[in-house]
């Protein structure tokens, strides 16, 4: 069995989240600095292959209306270079939204790292692509 990846794909950090070997679970795993992106490239790659991962949920900011803007032409450019994995590309509307109310339910003070919302939001869109 295989470990399925999601990333938050920001123009500043990337969250990492794993799902369990069963599929089932999405875990926060990292956040990962987006420049250099070579590098941010090297350390998602490597992340994978540590947890067996062959699928890997790149999550895409689609506008409201379903349109592609800027922001989501550029994740689906980073998702381009992620070579010898399965690219799944998952709507991610509104994700950030819903990991910030989840980790103030679980009253985690996240203004000082924004970091802890990237991975959060990494599970939601794994969550969603699991769930489906």
């Amino acid at each position: 069995m295989h470990k399925v990846m999601a990333l938050d794909v920001g123009s500043k950090r990337i969250g990492v989240a794993l799902s369990d070997y069963l599929q089932v679970i999405a875990v926060p795993h990292s956040c990962i600095q987006r420049k250099p992106e070579k590098e941010a490239i090297d350390n998602i790659i490597e992340i994978a292959k540590e947890n067996r991962v062959e699928k890997i949920v790149v999550g895409v900011p689609l506008n409201m209306d379903g349109t592609k803007g800027a922001q989501a032409e550029d994740c689906i450019n980073f998702s381009q270079k992620l070579v010898g994995f399965d690219i799944i590309l998952e709507d991610e509307r509104l994700t950030s939204e819903e990991a910030e109310e989840r980790l103030r339910e679980r009253k985690v003070d996240f203004r000082k790292n924004k970091g802890l919302v990237d991975m959060e939001s990494a599970c939601v869109i794994l969550e969603q692509y699991l769930g489906k």
